[in-house]
């Protein structure tokens, strides 16, 4: 069995690349992350966290317009102008604080070189990460996939939802039990990890729904359980421990 074979659901013989394929015929390359340039990315992942990208794309323009999205200007001017322009983003001086968090790691460990930064060793690296203010695991995965092209997968609330239903995890599995759960299942493959996580994504943004998933449309509905248990269950609701 190879590699990439490593993780089914159940008797099903159905892998992690199995879903993976099924999803990217469906609903092809989803173009992930949206920005010009690493930096940008870095930005994009900390604005993020609790609120929509629409709302963050947002605070971008303005910090694009401001002559901000490159980390030597924004090293250089204070916190609070910086949280004035990410205003749309919610809890705006705390995700400022974070950004110039990020920044003094930068320059103190790697000079302000984020070439430099991304030729560390994945896993020193994301120690390091995780150890600046503000940035979990969530954050600091995006920055090193979508940003530094390093092989480490990116776990939401969408994939979680998504491997418990078919049956990849347990519900409560913690967030490093689901990562490494697709970095031993799958090639190491920056690019496959991008896009798998993408049209998670996507799958859980319009199917696989946290209150009224539409499995009946869901290409992976015929072989979910939840997804199953509810397209058969025309004649009685479907329990809450069979869809969360």
């Amino acid at each position: 069995m190879n590699r990439a074979d490593r993780f089914t659901w159940g008797g099903s013989g159905l892998t992690l690349v199995d879903v993976y394929d099924r999803l990217y015929s469906r609903f092809g390359q989803q173009h992930w992350w949206p920005a010009d340039t690493p930096f940008e990315v870095i930005v994009g992942a900390i604005l993020t966290q609790s609120v929509s990208w629409r709302n963050v794309a947002g605070a971008i323009d303005c910090l694009e317009r401001a002559d901000l999205l490159d980390p030597r200007s924004m090293r250089d001017i204070g916190e609070e102008a910086i949280a004035l322009l990410v205003r749309s983003t919610g809890y705006y001086r705390q995700k400022a604080k974070k950004l110039k968090s990020f920044l003094e790691y930068l320059w103190s460990a790697h000079g302000g070189d984020l070439d430099a930064m991304f030729r560390t060793p994945l896993d020193d690296l994301r120690e390091d990460l995780l150890g600046v203010w503000g940035l979990g695991p969530e954050t600091v995965d995006s920055i090193m996939l979508y940003a530094g092209n390093m092989p480490t997968f990116v776990v939401d609330a969408y994939t979680v939802r998504t491997m418990t239903r078919l049956g990849f995890v347990k519900p409560g599995t913690p967030y490093d039990g689901v990562r490494n759960m697709f970095m031993s299942g799958l090639p190491k493959d920056p690019r496959m990890y991008n896009e798998y996580h993408a049209l998670l994504v996507h799958l859980g943004k319009h199917f696989c729904g946290k209150r009224k998933p539409r499995c009946g449309d869901c290409p992976l509905g015929d072989v979910c359980p939840a997804g199953r248990a509810m397209m058969e269950s025309a004649d009685r609701p479907v329990t809450t421990a069979e869809i969360s």
